[in-house]
């Protein structure tokens, strides 16, 4: 591990892609709060029908970990911590978008369906049709930005050894959210509990948007920017811990799927909470120019 005195120079994040993630911060946790809260009841209250809990809940802690990576990028001071949330949602955004249309017929759209799943439903639709396009508005705003402000700061690189676990664990976790995404019904065989096709795509837009932000971390290199993606592992891995202690009797234990995911999900935890000890290096006191 090695760190270095640079002057860097970056723009500001803007006002409106602060705004932007604020707003997806709380839509996810509303969303969150849906499949935590009424794991069980998501004929009434959740866009389409999840017959296996453990499903709900695991999407769920994925949803309340997602929030902390969107607060953290609308707390970002500078773009260059911030372009990873937005890159990180403009990716899950539109794979959900896609698996959304692709199982429209199992959403909660018709009349015969209660009011409350019915609203749901056509919110979610309107939120993933939307925020794609927020996000990549964001990114052009940002690129078209001129205002810049140079800190000289010492830039911990983050050590060899982590960069080779993130680098793995985004391959890994690309690899696997493919599959479910392309081929879900064979690939839901190697998850741990049953998967429908819709539910398989669903974590996997999951699976691929968190090894987005693990590569996304891996090529920034750098122990300040790469804290959001430390706090949202930790986070995620806490919560799927708490799904697990609600519903883990959806997993076959002595299988070697359950292993995989117990194994999975150390690792994310590892990864998280090693970028968390590391300490970023501190920034000079930021002159604007342009």
């Amino acid at each position: 591990m090695t760190s270095r005195h640079a002057a860097r120079s970056d723009a500001p994040v803007a006002g409106a892609t602060r705004v932007v993630l604020v707003v997806a911060a709380v839509l996810v946790f509303l969303a969150g709060f849906q499949l935590t809260v009424f794991s069980q009841r998501t004929a009434e209250w959740f866009s389409w029908t999840i017959d296996v809990p453990m499903t709900a809940v695991f999407l769920g802690a994925a949803y309340w970990s997602s929030a902390v990576l969107e607060v953290a990028g609308a707390r970002s001071a500078l773009w260059g911590r911030a372009r990873l949330t937005v890159w990180a949602v403009l990716v899950f955004t539109t794979l959900t978008l896609v698996v959304t249309l692709l199982h429209l017929d199992k959403f909660h759209l018709g009349l015969h369906q209660p009011t409350s799943a019915r609203a749901v439903a056509w919110g979610w639709i309107a939120i993933y049709a939307g925020v794609p396009v927020a996000m990549a508005v964001a990114l052009g705003v940002q690129d078209r930005s001129d205002a810049t402000v140079e800190a000289a700061h010492d830039v911990r690189r983050l050590p060899s050894v982590l960069r080779w676990l993130l680098v793995a664990l985004a391959a890994t976790l690309v690899l696997a959210g493919l599959a479910l995404l392309v081929a879900p019904e064979s690939a839901a065989g190697a998850w741990s509990w049953p998967l429908t096709p819709l539910t398989a795509r669903a974590v996997g837009a999951w699976l691929v948007g968190l090894g987005w932000a693990a590569a996304h971390a891996f090529l920034a290199d750098d122990a300040e920017q790469v804290r959001p993606v430390g706090l949202t592992a930790v986070v995620f891995v806490v919560l799927e811990g708490i799904a697990l202690a609600r519903f883990g009797d959806a997993i076959d234990w002595s299988s070697w799927q359950a292993a995989a995911y117990v194994a999975g999900l150390a690792w994310i935890g590892v990864v998280g909470a090693w970028i968390l000890l590391l300490r970023g290096g501190g920034a000079a006191a930021p002159g604007s120019s342009r």
